[in-house]
């Protein structure tokens, strides 16, 4: 299958809608492990494939190091998605995602944070880098 910037945005409004739908269901103000469960269910409902807590591979200098980071959810090996249940999302929230994409060669992330009234207009942003800029339309 060839990876188009149209399927990635039709892919993110897909999460979104999931999102949405958790965040509809239980509200803000849990943890993000709760919101994490939920969606991760909403995503097996409508049939959309992911990886959960995927390990990320680091290298340096051509070494393969072991590293600690995870992802929330590595959603159809192309979308990074880091969920949230804070106060204000920080910039370093952003980088996180950024680092993430880059280093899983991902071209589009999405941050989502459920601890907000409306999810749509305050709860998630979606990022692109230089791999995006590769796709076709």
């Amino acid at each position: 299958m060839i990876i188009t910037r149209n399927y990635l945005k039709d892919l993110v409004y897909q999460v979104n809608g999931a999102a949405i739908e958790v965040h509809k269901s239980i509200g803000p103000g849990l943890l993000e492990s709760v919101y994490h469960q939920c969606l991760k269910k909403e995503l097996e409902l409508r049939k959309i494939n992911y990886s959960s807590e995927l390990l990320i591979p680091l290298k340096y200098k051509g070494y393969d190091l072991e590293s600690k980071l995870r992802c929330d959810l590595f959603i159809e090996n192309n979308l990074v998605v880091e969920l949230k249940s804070v106060n204000e999302i920080n910039p370093i929230c952003e980088a996180q995602l950024l680092a993430y994409m880059n280093l899983l060669n991902a071209p589009i992330g999405l941050l989502i944070n459920f601890n907000v009234k409306n999810i749509f207009y305050e709860g998630q942003k979606t990022l692109v880098n230089e791999f995006y800029s590769r796709l076709e339309e």
